[in-house]
């Protein structure tokens, strides 16, 4: 298994992340206030962080962890089927996705948190 950062991710997703950053939502924020710095546990979470041909929201190398924030498109048929397929390929890594959607982060962001805890733990 390659266990590098990026599993050799594309090489063009990197600036593409680096747009990400600039454009995130008030959901992946207000997440990402309670992640950063190792606030969470002392965990290094790394956002928009591209893993193969993806770009995730939040990752915790350490813990091979991914936390994605969901707007509602992803309530979609196509975009859940894409997310199942995106999803079975990152788990055949070895990595771990939890899923939160923009309203529970923004009014429920206690239970988010507990629950990445719980992943970690």
């Amino acid at each position: 298994m390659n266990d590098s950062l990026h599993f050799d991710a594309y090489p063009s997703l990197f600036e593409k992340a680096r747009l990400l950053r600039k454009r995130s939502t008030a959901a992946e924020d207000l997440l990402w206030n309670c992640l950063r710095d190792r606030n969470l546990n002392g965990i290094k979470f790394r956002r928009q962080h591209p893993i193969l041909t993806y770009i995730v929201d939040f990752y915790a190398h350490s813990h091979k962890l991914i936390i994605e924030v969901d707007g509602g498109y992803h309530l979609t048929k196509e975009q859940q089927e894409y997310d199942e397929g995106r999803s079975f390929e990152l788990r055949e890594l070895g990595l771990t996705i939890v899923r939160f959607s923009n309203d529970e982060v923004m009014y429920d962001l206690n239970y988010v948190l507990m629950r990445i805890l719980g992943e970690i733990a």
